[in-house]
């Protein structure tokens, strides 16, 4: 996402000023990003974590590369939002960790909380996913490939 929506800026004001730090002067930061790669999803999935049903995120770890990016780390903020780019809320990652895609289990795909939950829903969904990602990188997909799995929690609002 290029330009950032208002309601971004706005939320991580009221969100330092309910922590007791002051926006003008904080050292903390954050990002702003949506769920997936496309308009339902990304609405659907940012729904999920508002209810408190999706706690956690699976990426590839060669995304990160190609994307030129860092990965996620314990403690950073997220700012999650809707497909047009509206801020929902704001997540602090609580573990990273990363395995390969083969690896994922029944828990990781519980906490993930799409679907209905299970490994064979998670599966299906992340290889779609996954594969559709793996083109735009002039990659293969496998499930040897490392995926970053993020579990955050809300902080905010």
């Amino acid at each position: 996402m290029t330009n950032i929506n208002k309601s971004v800026l706005e939320m991580w004001e009221k969100y330092l000023r309910s922590i007791g730090e002051d926006p003008e002067g904080t050292d903390l930061t954050y990002e702003s990003w949506y769920f997936c790669d496309n308009e339902e999803d990304a609405n659907e999935l940012a729904q999920l974590v508002l209810e408190g049903t999706k706690r956690a995120t699976a990426s590839l770890y060669r995304s990160y590369e190609f994307e030129n990016e860092k990965v996620p780390e314990v403690g950073q903020h997220v700012i999650i939002t809707d497909w047009d780019g509206i801020a929902k809320c704001i997540i602090k990652s609580s573990k990273v960790t990363i395995l390969p895609f083969r690896d994922i289990t029944e828990e990781h795909a519980r906490i993930e909380g799409e679907g209905d939950k299970s490994l064979k829903y998670w599966r299906e969904g992340h290889i779609r996913f996954f594969t559709r990602e793996c083109q735009v990188m002039g990659l293969e997909f496998n499930e040897d490939m490392l995926v970053v799995f993020e579990e955050f929690k809300v902080v905010y609002p």
